[in-house]
């Protein structure tokens, strides 16, 4: 109890197919992987604010002349 064979995934995507409407199941689908697309940008822009923090934190602080 508790395993999905091909059979009942098969089922599953046709009961959504009726249910939803292939267009509908269409835009959901764009819908998800646009997300994941935009959740993969701000974890790499995220990455690269960080490194940059890093970087100027590690910078040793310039003296300033006073002329």
């Amino acid at each position: 109890m508790g395993n999905i064979g091909p059979l009942e995934i098969l089922l599953i995507a046709l009961a959504a197919l009726l249910l939803f409407g292939a267009g509908r199941i269409a835009d959901i689908g764009k819908g998800l992987g646009q997300g994941i697309k935009n959740f993969k940008q701000g974890l790499r822009e995220s990455d690269e604010v960080d490194k940059k923090a890093d970087d100027a934190s590690s910078k040793p602080a310039e003296a300033k002349s006073t002329t």
